[in-house]
């Protein structure tokens, strides 16, 4: 049995708050390390591998946000836990630091070392891996493409992981034969479908992409991106798709895939094993009849209308079939629709940014947030289901 006190790296330029930090973790049966310097910090992380990290994002090296886009990019330190504690009380200071990645941000104050006492367990155990425990399996689907199916998918994973950010979501992309949400993010890393596909079945087991799936800087999520191009998705292990979606159920709360339109024999397993269905609607007649056909498809292969959540795009303008129109088109009831975005998405998109945090005003990121509300609690009472 491993013995080894829980070890917590506390990154601070100010010496004095270094010390009492020391001082006061030594006395919770803490191990600590320590920096003075981000670059010091990051060194420590990677080298020593701590269970829970604390910094101060005043660094006179690295910029907080530098620190963790670094640590969220690197295997090592992509899912350790990560505690601001800062001396600013700057909100914007605050929404920065914890959209980059960090867990919580606390403020100095006299109430701080309370909270983080009370926070460290708390994070430990969000951190552990629950044998036997069952994530929420949501596919995003649709007839056609443009109807922004794959921005749907990475957005609304982003307002899952902000809105609850205790769990952790996961990204599936598997949209053939080239994946779309890696660009949408800005994913560089080599890990992605293909070349996890081609590693035995005994490594890829749950603990593997508990460690190792990386998170996304900014996003709030941990991303399996899809084929980089259409020579890779030839070489893909079909075979080994079932092993690896439900070993990355067994490792986290919520796990997003991205179908795009591709409704084939690879795909309908996955259909058939989601708690929820998100069929992305368009609003021009085409998408409409081809959206009609899918869902009578869907349903003769037992997917329970109860699992679907149609959600309508107005991805094109403002023209095109009303939501009644929609509805008697395809047989489905919208459960929600988004607005007219204009240029929005495509903007965010371009700078691979949240379309939250690109325009955290807008109309359009309030009702993202109301879907990924939405289709998770759609997806909890199907789970409960079974």
């Amino acid at each position: 049995m491993n013995t080894n006190p829980i070890s917590i790296l506390v990154i601070d330029a100010d010496a004095a708050s270094r010390n009492y930090l020391t001082v006061m973790l030594h006395k919770s049966g803490y191990a600590v390390l320590l920096a003075s310097l981000g670059r010091e910090g990051l060194i420590s992380a990677w080298k020593d591998r701590p269970d829970i990290i604390v910094f101060d994002p005043e660094m006179p090296d690295i910029t907080g946000s530098e620190l963790l886009t670094r640590l969220r990019q690197d295997r090592r330190t992509s899912i350790v836990p990560v505690v601001a504690l800062s001396s600013r009380q700057d909100p914007n200071d605050k929404s920065e630091i914890l959209t980059a990645g960090c867990n919580n941000y606390l403020t100095k104050s006299s109430l701080a070392l309370s909270q983080l006492l009370e926070l460290i367990p708390r994070l430990l155990r969000e951190e552990s891996f629950v044998p036997g425990k069952r994530g929420i399996l949501e596919v995003f689907l649709s007839a056609k493409g443009g109807t922004g199916t794959s921005s749907l998918c990475a957005n609304i994973a982003m307002c899952l992981g902000s809105e609850k950010i205790e769990t952790k979501v996961a990204v599936m992309d598997l949209v053939l034969p080239i994946g779309s949400i890696a660009d949408i993010v800005g994913y560089t890393e080599k890990l992605n479908l293909v070349t996890v596909a081609k590693e035995s079945p005994t490594v890829t087991s749950a603990a593997y992409f508990r460690d190792f799936l990386p998170r996304v800087p900014n996003w709030y999520f941990h991303l399996l991106a899809g084929s980089p191009d259409p020579e890779s998705a030839n070489q893909l292990e079909v075979n080994r798709l079932d092993g690896i979606i439900n070993a990355i159920i067994d490792s986290y709360d919520y796990i997003l895939v991205d179908l795009g339109r591709a409704l084939s024999r690879i795909s309908l397993p996955i259909i058939q094993m989601a708690d929820a269905v998100v069929l992305v609607e368009g609003t021009d007649l085409s998408t409409a009849i081809l959206t009609r056909t899918v869902w009578d498809y869907l349903k003769t292969q037992g997917i329970d209308p109860k699992r679907l959540y149609p959600l309508q795009n107005r991805s094109v303008g403002l023209e095109g079939l009303t939501k009644i129109e929609l509805e008697q088109m395809t047989g489905t009831q919208i459960r929600l629709t988004l607005p007219y975005m204009s240029s929005n998405f495509t903007v965010a998109n371009n700078r691979h940014e949240p379309l939250i945090t690109k325009f955290p005003n807008d109309s359009s990121t309030f009702t993202l947030k109301e879907a990924a509300i939405q289709i998770a609690e759609l997806g909890q009472h199907s789970h409960s289901w079974q």
